[in-house]
Order: structure tokens, then C-alpha cells, then sequence
């Protein structure tokens, strides 16, 4: 298999990648992950966030497919990135409580030997349970939402604030896996030939 690595220093996203059986190397990319005031279109945010991160990790090498994902929360039409304080956490959990949002996720892959680039983004629904200030509190205390899109993991503790999702859970945990496999294919990659040894699948 060709040489992967991943221009992220999320945990979730290597373990995501290892559940398919993907090896890969971890360069964290220092792209700025700010967001814009102003309208803005989700999916091509969180593009263009992606995007930054794989062009500064493939500056630095010479070989290898660079994978890169960002991850965005939108409720009421207001882009929710990683709270920087408890006060902010609280802020986007009584926002999101009882209401459905939207998640998106971008993904860009290059290859460092020819420049080649490739994005797409994901979007799921989710929809919260009503929670109380208390629950609220309680959740921001446990340290979990501070390093989230949306103040919440919902593969963690976050899973008990959400009431149902509609689309792909894997997007809402940061990197949706059955969009990466085929954009991969578009690389020569594929697990199925890789571990199965078959070339695609439709």
C-alpha cells in the first residue's frame, strides 16, 4: 500500500483510520483553523480548512498521500468550531440543546510526488435531547467538549445528549469513512485489494 499520512493530531481521526486497517504516519499540520465572521458556505469552509492543512504537510515531503479533515458544527445558520472556554462550551450546548444542527466535514488528499489534490465534504443531521443547565454544566466540567466542533464528542460521554442522527455517524465524529475509501481509490489505495484482494467495489 502506498505511503499514507494523516495532517491531523486528532486521536479520533488515527483511530478511525486504524478501524479500516489503514497504516500511516501522523505530520500535524499548523494551518490556521479560523473561522470567518460573516456568511459562509459550511462545505466549502471546511474544504478550504482541509485543504490548508494537506498543502502545508506536503510541502514537507516528498512521497506519500496526505489525508486531511475539518470538522464544523452549524446551528441556526452560525458555524460552531472548538469552544476556547468553559463559558463558550456552555454557550453552544444551550444553543444546540432540544434543536437539530448540522455537521460537516471536509476532506482534502494530495499526493506530495505530483501535486494531485482531491476534496469533498460530508454533512449528518443531528438532533439533541433537551438538557438542562445542570447536565450542561456537568458535561463542560467533564473536559470533553473543548477539543470538539460544537462543544460535544459523540463518541464519548457526548453520545447521552444526542437523541437521533440522520446521515453518517463516522462524519459526525470527525471523518466519514465510507467518502475517504472511495476518494482513496482515486489514489491507487484501496482496503479491499489491500486486505480482501479485491480492486473496488460498487
Amino acid at each position: 500500500m502506498k505511503h499514507l499520512v494523516l495532517a491531523s493530531a486528532s486521536p479520533r481521526r488515527a483511530e478511525l483510520l486504524r478501524q479500516i486497517g489503514l497504516e500511516f504516519d501522523v505530520v500535524i499540520s499548523n494551518a490556521p483553523e479560523d473561522i470567518p465572521s460573516g456568511p459562509l458556505d459550511p462545505g466549502k469552509l471546511v474544504i478550504d480548512l482541509a485543504v490548508a492543512k494537506v498543502t502545508q504537510v506536503a510541502r514537507s515531503l516528498t512521497e506519500g498521500i496526505i489525508i486531511g479533515a475539518d470538522t464544523v458544527v452549524v446551528s441556526d445558520n452560525r458555524v460552531l468550531g472548538k469552544p476556547v472556554s468553559a463559558k463558550e462550551a456552555v454557550a453552544m450546548l444551550t444553543a444546540l440543546s432540544g434543536q437539530k444542527h448540522r455537521v460537516f466535514t471536509g476532506v482534502a488528499i494530495a499526493e506530495a510526488s505530483t501535486g494531485k489534490l482531491v476534496t469533498d465534504y460530508e454533512m449528518t443531521e443531528v438532533k439533541f435531547h433537551p438538557l438542562s443547565p445542570a447536565a450542561i454544566q456537568a458535561y463542560v466540567n467533564s473536559g470533553e467538549p473543548f477539543d470538539k466542533a460544537g462543544a460535544y464528542g459523540i463518541q464519548g460521554l457526548g453520545a447521552v445528549l444526542v437523541e437521533r442522527i440522520e446521515g453518517c455517524y463516522f462524519n459526525v465524529v470527525g471523518l466519514p469513512l465510507s467518502k475517504l475509501v472511495r476518494m482513496l481509490e482515486g489514489f491507487g489505495v484501496s482496503i479491499w485489494w489491500e486486505h480482501y484482494g479485491e480492486s473496488t467495489y460498487n
